[in-house]
């Protein structure tokens, strides 16, 4: 924004062009460049894409990539994180820590803005003369489309009204929040023109048609209502286009670090346990009781940051999602916590005087634990803060699901549930039995079977804000399924957003206190 969006940005593409700046010693000086001719020049907007794209994946490394899975009905944070951390507590207690000065969310803010930035400099730049079909410069012009895209989208439903950041119209925009509807539109164009251009195959990493047709059938399911927007069957056609190229893998598949980028993945952060790659998530969600007891060489040690809600880890006769036979669950959770043969117990941790809070050796996030940083293996890391495994941003089990809902909000009710079996079908190893086999239902009813299908095939791979929120159901989900909403009791419906950091409000002279969030000082 005028003074913190757009110095974000020169710093952003200042670390981007200093990250390939070997290639480039004997060239030109970048700094002397106007930006028209830096970002009509393909090979500058490569170099450039790489650093968007690198600091993209950025948002997924370490605690941060962790935040808005917090305050689900899904992922909570750990009890010793919320008793020691009162400031973030707020994003699983809704009260008054969770407000405009909350520095994580503050982040969450600033770090996406430079990377719109960026991408919205190269679409402009792209832009200045006719791109032909099928060139160089449509792509880059596509894979700088679906960022930008991507990330409004996610900006949108985390934030509600946010401003667009198109260079050409800059004058006529401003920095200020624009309207749902005209960010939506815009979104869905981004997403259109990156269908359009994008390539049918890229380096892993990096977006394909079949991402940009993906999002842009999110973008048509997941566009408020009042923007008169939404469309499901514009989004189910978005998916027909895309769906066929990519296949199911075995679950398993898809958390083996030997077994990258399989068929099914459509857009997957690359990751590895080799500093700087490493992801850190498993330092963040592994047991802090295991850690005590055998210390940070054992691969699922780590911090409790996030931990399963008790509806997340339960089975149907307790309450919870899983069912008996699911393939999921053991891949997804983490419920034993015995090493080589020894069990850990809470006694290095008791010292939390947790009472009865103690989550420690409760079940953990399974997912992303990476055993190659365990003592046991060759690789001498001995730490989990090693961690580095791929992280899925983009999948077909997601689709698939995303277009069975598509369908039964056309009335194909029948066509829906044998897309949802195909998916369960894969969660049972290729056999699903008869009494697991979804049948005919009521619209209504497959609204709600779909939100525990969505937790059973994409537990804590950070859709499940999203889905809360467009199908409605944050508030009450919420409310009856995380541990620290429930105790507190404070979660309204403003809380569906989160607010406007108060630091951008200060320092962008088109955001004024009025314009904060409703419910939000």
């Amino acid at each position: 924004m005028k003074r913190n969006i757009t110095s974000l940005a020169l710093a952003a593409g200042f670390i981007m062009y200093s990250a390939s700046c070997n290639k480039f010693l004997d060239e030109k000086s970048l700094t002397k460049l106007d930006q028209n001719q830096v970002y009509a020049d393909v090979n500058l907007v490569e170099t450039s894409l790489k650093g968007a794209y690198a600091n993209w994946k950025g948002f997924r490394t370490d605690e941060q990539g962790l935040i808005t899975m917090m305050g689900t009905d899904e992922v909570q944070q750990g009890a010793y994180q919320v008793k020691s951390d009162p400031g973030k507590a707020g994003l699983d207690r809704f009260d008054a820590n969770l407000n405009s000065t909350q520095t994580h969310l503050t982040n969450q803010w600033n770090i996406r803005w430079p990377v719109v930035n960026e991408a919205a400099r190269i679409v402009a730049g792209l832009t200045l003369t006719e791109v032909e079909p099928g060139s160089r410069e449509a792509k880059l012009l596509g894979e700088a489309s679906f960022i930008r895209g991507f990330l409004d989208f996610e900006m949108a439903m985390y934030w509600g009204e946010i401003p667009i950041r198109d260079v050409a119209h800059e004058a006529e925009l401003g920095y200020r929040r624009q309207p749902l509807k005209d960010v939506w539109a815009f979104i869905i164009a981004d997403l259109q023109r990156a269908a359009d251009n994008c390539p049918d195959k890229n380096d892993p990493g990096r977006a394909t048609s079949g991402a940009a047709w993906a999002m842009l059938g999110k973008a048509y399911m997941s566009a408020p209502e009042v923007t008169g927007l939404r469309d499901f069957a514009k989004a189910a056609a978005c998916f027909e286009k895309m769906i066929g190229t990519y296949s199911l893998v075995p679950y398993k598949d898809l958390w083996d670090y030997t077994k990258p980028n399989t068929a099914e993945a459509i857009l997957e952060f690359q990751f590895s346990p080799v500093y700087p790659n490493n992801n850190k998530i498993e330092f963040q969600i592994g047991s802090r009781a295991v850690q005590n007891f055998f210390g940070d060489g054992c691969f699922y040690s780590g911090y409790d940051k996030i931990v399963p809600t008790k509806y997340a880890y339960s089975t149907v006769a307790d309450g919870g999602v899983w069912e008996d036979g699911d393939l999921r669950k053991e891949e997804s959770i983490r419920y034993d916590f015995t090493y080589y043969g020894e069990v850990p117990t809470l006694d290095p941790v008791k010292w939390e005087d947790l009472g009865d809070d103690h989550d420690e050796l409760k079940p953990h996030i399974k997912k992303y634990e990476d055993f190659r940083t365990d003592k046991h293996t060759e690789n001498n890391y001995n730490n989990m803060w090693y961690s580095g495994k791929n992280i899925p941003v983009l999948r077909l089990g997601d689709i698939k699901l995303c277009y069975a809902e598509c369908l039964n909000e056309m009335g194909r009710g029948a066509d829906a549930v044998n897309v949802v079996n195909e998916v369960r079908t894969r969660a049972w190893g290729g056999n699903l039995p008869q009494d697991k086999k979804w049948q005919a239902m009521s619209q209504d009813a497959f609204r709600t079977a779909i939100m525990d299908e969505r937790i059973r095939e994409l537990f804590a791979e950070n859709w499940r804000r999203i889905d809360l929120i467009r199908t409605g159901k944050f508030v009450d989900l919420v409310k009856a399924r995380n541990e620290w909403t429930k105790r507190v009791g404070k979660i309204q419906g403003y809380h569906t957003l989160y607010p406007i950091p108060d630091a951008e409000i200060k320092l962008n002279d088109d955001i004024a206190p009025s314009d904060q969030n409703p419910g939000y000082n």
